[in-house]
């Protein structure tokens, strides 16, 4: 079972995310919150491309609204751009997690959780329509660009692909929330940042 059946035909992007809840493609629905859909406008100039949503997201229906999210708006902020400029969205719709304690702690999805979802993000790159699409750590790289790609090695890169114009890969941004020490964050920040600025500097601004 994927998610293809539950996909309207010839959806907006608005009933896309209406039928989104309803998806029943997995079993990762039955522990989340909500369906997470993209956001953004459309057609979208930039189309970054996560993993799946995390503890807060999953709370307010929105992607990269929590720690990761900010690192990546005020990495955006650096280069001249914002969130309202760009469509965001992950491979997976819904958060897959365990319980530690009161806490939820994220869980890497399966490939076939992957898979199931992909129809959701094959119809969004559809109706975005980007000139530029950068995946965002290495789920959402290996799930639009195959099992073999490397982020740490080809990161920042073009990629020839049919899904966009340009198609580039780096690192997730919670990886800078991981680095080991301030000054190692800072450092993965820094690269984040220039990823980012390669990135954009293919898009065309309306």
């Amino acid at each position: 079972m994927t998610a293809a059946e539950y996909i309207p035909p010839e959806a907006s992007i608005k009933e896309l995310r209406e039928a989104a809840q309803a998806c029943r493609g997995c079993s990762l629905w039955e522990h989340a919150t909500q369906a997470v859909f993209g956001e953004g406008p459309v057609p979208a100039p930039i189309m970054l491309v996560g993993e799946q949503p995390g503890d807060q997201e999953d709370k307010l229906g929105s992607p990269f609204v929590g720690p990761a999210g900010r690192v990546l708006d005020e990495a955006l902020e650096e280069i001249g751009w914002n969130r309202d400029q760009v469509y965001l969205s992950n491979v997976v719709k819904h958060f897959k997690w365990t319980a530690k304690g009161k806490r939820r702690i994220h869980q890497r999805p399966r490939s076939v959780e992957i898979n199931a979802c992909f129809p959701w993000l094959r119809e969004e790159i559809a109706r975005v329509e980007p000139d530029v699409l950068l995946c965002l750590g290495a789920t959402g790289a290996q799930a639009l660009l195959g099992r073999n790609f490397k982020v740490t090695q080809q990161r920042g890169g073009l990629v020839e692909s049919d899904l966009a114009p340009h198609v580039l890969a780096t690192v997730h941004p919670s990886s800078v929330l991981r680095s080991r020490d301030d000054e190692a964050r800072r450092l993965a920040k820094k690269a984040f940042v220039k990823d980012l600025k390669i990135a954009t500097s293919y898009a065309r601004r309306g």
